[in-house]
């Protein structure tokens, strides 16, 4: 069948990746974890992921009654590597909860418009109103990261974007925005076998990107600019939630504990959330690890 983009990333694969990558990938079995410093050798199974997602399932439908009732504002942040799970993750939150209050945000490239404004300008529009959640599917770290890497920006747009991006969330914090940052990342043996699936699988081709298919071969670029842009906007008021999502199972709850842990919402039931697996979700730790 013909795959997109000519089937550059079945190329890198054979012909570019590092050797250590190509024979991880070529060894596995199927719920193999193919990172070495990932905490666990096999993905949590499906039984007990799905008995713990609904258990958690619940609690965000409690969640967001009392976020609709109270008039509270949840801003949820997820940014991570190409194939990292963020879509997957947002998904996983947003099952059962009415999408009137529950709104993806997902940003195309700004428009001519777009990006003659404040660079945040275009962000705050999507903010939660009272009542509301919104999960940004990527967000205003793109100028850290991506555009960095991709010399879409200028390096003084990108300082002030690092002067301006703290106070700015501080701002929203202070307004009583919940604001919740998630970094999801992914080893590299991991994000390219997530992608060549991608490439292979007709009903998912839609998700690749040329910025996929040449950010596998800027890997390092891509790890020294998350580097600096975590320890850079990592902060009390704004903490940036590492999750490694190697499994992307035990991610997805992860994730959703943080959020449900972090609410002081009404009817909570802290069994039922369960505990955070500090090893694979937590701070700068993490990613350090």
């Amino acid at each position: 069948m013909d795959l997109p983009f000519d089937g550059a990333i079945s190329a890198y694969f054979e012909n570019e990746a590092p050797a250590a990558v190509r024979d991880a990938i070529r060894r596995a079995e199927k719920d193999d974890i193919l990172s070495t410093s990932y905490p666990h050798s096999e993905r949590l199974a499906r039984k007990p992921y799905e008995r713990q997602l609904a258990l958690l399932q619940v609690e965000l439908v409690k969640m967001q009654a009392w976020v609709k009732a109270s008039g509270a504002r949840v801003a949820c942040v997820f940014e991570g590597r190409d194939g990292a799970g963020k879509g997957g993750t947002i998904s996983r939150f947003r099952t059962n909860l009415n999408p009137r209050g529950a709104r993806i945000v997902a940003l195309t490239k700004p428009t001519e418009t777009e990006s003659r404004q404040w660079y945040f300008q275009r962000y705050v529009s999507h903010l939660p109103a009272g009542g509301e959640i919104t999960f940004f599917d990527r967000s205003w770290y793109n100028r850290g990261v991506v555009e960095h890497v991709f010399e879409f920006c200028t390096d003084q747009e990108r300082a002030d974007f690092f002067e301006q991006v703290t106070p700015f969330e501080k701002l929203l914090v202070k307004d009583n925005v919940y604001l919740f940052k998630f970094w999801l990342n992914v080893g590299q043996e991991e994000q390219l076998r997530r992608l060549l699936r991608r490439e292979r699988g007709r009903l998912k081709q839609w998700k690749l990107s040329w910025i996929d298919v040449e950010g596998l071969k800027r890997w390092e670029a891509y790890t020294d600019a998350i580097s600096e842009t975590l320890q850079r906007t990592d902060c009390p008021d704004a903490p940036w939630t590492i999750v490694r999502s190697d499994d992307k199972r035990r991610a997805r709850l992860n994730a959703i504990r943080t959020v449900l842990h972090g609410l002081d919402y009404s009817h909570k039931n802290t069994a039922a959330i369960g505990t955070i697996d500090t090893d694979i979700c937590g701070g700068l730790d993490v990613w350090h690890a």
